[in-house]
């Protein structure tokens, strides 16, 4: 092991004690949170109460890393839920894959052996105040760091959203038309995932103490394209409880909407929004129809500010979606829908 990874070893370990307090702080404010009235949480926009462990001024310069998790989605030994089987269901004298429903294989060593994770802090971050954690599913034929941090400007974005707001982008499938959720398929990975989120934006930080903001933040997840599933067994196996704000999916509705809707309807302290072009418009009209039978209101429009239980439609018929994440209604459309919520801004 290299020097840097010793150290940061260590580092974490000191961490850890403080993670555990950590969660434990997290479950007591969210639920001080949800004895709130709705309406005065709502105009807050922000956790109530909200506790200060780090007394750090805010950050001078930005803070980007790739770093290796021991919780990332892969690699993934398990079984594919549903279907009694080992996901590396292939062997060619010992080397192991995956057989998509399509008939592709997919080898462990090239496609679900990366465990890294795309970790940012803006520049201007300030643990003091009330902060968000942007969780991000990427597509297929994808890497974190060519096409989440170059191509698409995820980090960036962000940025320039003025939100007091950190990214956690974990990588799945490598370079692969694949939507495969690995450890998120297990009950409860996609929180110990985000426990260790917090140790190692609290490592970047410098600041130990901020180990507990990072693990108490409220989470929101944003998906593109074949992130769908990722997200939609995040939210069904996750452990998140009410740590969730919202999920925005773009152009990423292809499937599980059983799973969305049965969401939306009983989470009414989150958001949800879904833009979309041509390629997922008929599953989106689903939703729709779905949602509206169970009396679940919602927009065909982005109005105004994100809101606890708003749900809202944006088709985008002229965007393409290979594009979709820096031009969609508009250019950078993540900074846009970021800047919509209230009470995070730095």
């Amino acid at each position: 092991m290299t020097k840097r990874g010793l150290q940061a070893r260590r580092w974490l370990s000191a961490a850890a004690a403080l993670h555990a307090a950590a969660a434990a702080a997290s479950t007591e404010v969210l639920a001080t949170t949800r004895n709130l009235p709705a309406n005065e949480a709502a105009s807050r926009g922000l956790p109530v109460p909200h506790p200060v462990w780090s007394r750090s001024p805010p950050l001078a310069h930005a803070r980007t890393e790739l770093v290796e998790f021991e919780t990332a989605p892969f690699p993934y030994n398990g079984k594919v839920p549903g279907e009694g089987k080992s996901f590396l269901d292939i062997d060619d004298t010992g080397r192991r894959g995956h057989r998509s429903p399509q008939g592709h294989v997919y080898w462990e060593d090239l496609t679900f052996n990366d465990p890294r994770v795309l970790l940012h802090i803006p520049k201007g971050f300030d643990a003091r105040r009330p902060s968000l954690m942007i969780i991000f599913f990427h597509g297929h034929r994808a890497t974190i760091d060519r096409d989440v941090r170059d191509r698409q400007q995820v980090p960036a974005q962000i940025s320039a959203s003025g939100l007091n707001a950190v990214l956690v982008a974990p990588q799945f499938a490598v370079n692969a038309p694949d939507s495969s959720a690995g450890r998120f398929w297990e009950p409860g990975a996609f929180g110990r995932f985000l426990g260790e989120a917090a140790q190692q934006l609290g490592r970047m930080h410098g600041d130990p103490r901020t180990v507990r903001t990072f693990a108490g933040m409220p989470v929101v997840i944003v998906a593109y394209s074949g992130g769908y599933l990722p997200t939609a067994w995040s939210l069904v196996r996750g452990g998140l409880e009410k740590r969730l704000r919202g999920v925005v999916l773009f152009d990423a509705l292809y499937g599980e909407l059983d799973t969305f809707a049965s969401w939306i309807e009983s989470d009414r302290s989150a958001f949800f929004v879904s833009s979309y072009t041509n390629s997922t418009r008929g599953r989106n009209m689903e939703l729709q129809r779905i949602l509206a039978a169970r009396e679940v209101a919602f927009s065909t429009s982005l109005q105004g500010k994100l809101s606890q239980g708003s749900v809202m439609f944006l088709a985008t018929a002229d965007a393409k979606h290979n594009d979709f994440i820096t031009h969609a209604w508009v250019d950078s459309p993540i900074e846009d829908l970021l800047k919509r919520i209230n009470g995070y801004h730095r």
